[in-house]
This record gives C-alpha cells, structure tokens and sequence, in this order.
C-alpha cells in the first residue's frame, strides 16, 4: 500500500489560501459598507468605525501578501470580484469618506475627528499585529511610530505618546529580526490596551468638542479583544 508522505508545502499552500479568503472577505465587506453608507442605511458614525476597522485590518494583512498577490488589482481580476468602492476605499483612499469630506470647522475644532479616528485605527493595527505573533522588532516599530505620530497631535496626550516611544526605544536597540519575548509581547499589548482606555477617558476633557467629533465621525468605545464598537 503506498503512504503519501507529509509535504510542508501543503501547510504553506493552505495559510496562503486562508490569506487570499480574509483578502477577499475584506474587500467584499467594505463594498458592501460603502454602498450601504451612500444609501443611508448606516450613520456615519456606525460607517466610521466599521470601515477603519477594516481599513486596519487590510493595512495589516498587506504585508503578508507581497509575494503571492503582486496588486489588490490583480487579486480581485482573478477572483472576478466587481468592488470599485472597496478598492477606492482601501487602496487608493485609506481613510473612510467621512474623514475625506470633513469640513473646515472639523479641522479648527480643539479637537480633529480625523485624529481621533486615526489614532484608534493604529491603535487596532498594532494589537492585530500583535495577535498575529508579528513581534519582530522590524515588524513592530514602524506601527509604534505611526501611533505615535499620531498621538503627538494631542496635546491632552503626553503621557502615552510617552509610553508609546518607550517601546520604540527599546525596539530601536534590538536587531531587525530580533523579536520579543512571550512575556515582553504580553507586557506590550498590555501598556496598549490601557493606553486605548486612558486615550478614551482623555476625550471626556471638557476642552475638546466631543459633538463635532461624533459629527464627523468618532463613534465611541472599541473592543480592543474582538476590535466591535461597544
């Protein structure tokens, strides 16, 4: 009786294909948001957090696929899938559409919807990155940064952009390829949960205009366990 032999390239194959189905159920999904935010049936505040979680979600996965998907063009020609909306929205935008049509008052409020907005979307990317055991110091650093940066254009948020560079730091005097421990990964996601908590709690202070930043997209508490609005 012949024994087929266990072959790695099948375990290869296989986390390659669940890649290309959560590619393709992010694509689907934001189109779907999308036509639904232009018929009204969700508030722009619900289309807000919904389409940066999946933005984030898109930004992360990115990178595990420059090697079998040369261009989210190509991926969805090959798939036959028809989303221009959803690829205006993660490629070419970035941002969800009531980031990009904020008026000016928006931007002279205390404080910017679409700084909050951008702050808790790296917030969610560097904890998937973190669940995804991406802990290479090469692989966490550029998303601290982006979260600091971030961070940095609010004032009232000095002591976790403080945080926050204290583990740029620390990655700063490790190799490229060098990763973290179980227990400093641990420790990481941590310092980030309670940051998100104290950045929330932040956004009570009485200086900042909390009823333009619902207008104009900032929808509330995030799960940052399951990354659903609460």
């Amino acid at each position: 009786m012949a024994v087929n032999l266990w072959n790695g390239n099948d375990v290869l194959d296989r986390e390659m294909y669940d890649r290309f189905a959560d590619l393709y159920a992010i694509i689907k999904a934001t189109e779907r948001l999308e036509k639904a935010y232009l018929r009204d049936i969700i508030s722009p505040a619900a289309y807000e957090s919904e389409c940066s979680k999946l933005i984030s979600h898109f930004k992360t996965m990115v990178p595990f696929l420059d090697d079998t998907v040369p261009s989210v063009e190509q991926f969805m020609g090959t798939y036959k899938l028809k989303c221009p909306a959803a690829l205006n929205r993660l490629v070419t935008s970035g941002v969800p559409a009531t980031v990009e049509h904020r008026t000016a008052a928006a931007a002279s409020a205390n404080i910017s919807a679409a700084t909050v907005a951008e702050c808790t979307a790296h917030f969610v990317t560097v904890l998937d990155a973190l669940r995804l055991n991406m802990v290479a110091a090469d692989e966490l650093y550029p998303l601290l940064f982006d979260l600091s940066n971030s961070l940095s254009k609010l004032s009232i948020l000095p002591d976790l952009e403080g945080k926050v560079k204290e583990w740029m730091e620390m990655l700063s005097k490790m190799g490229a390829a060098d990763k973290l421990t179980e227990q400093q990964a641990r420790q990481l996601q941590f310092d980030l949960e309670s940051s998100y908590n104290s950045f929330m709690a932040a956004l009570q202070h009485p200086g900042i205009c909390l009823e333009e930043a619902f207008m104009y997209g900032w929808s509330g508490y995030i799960d940052l366990d399951t990354s659903c609005v609460i």
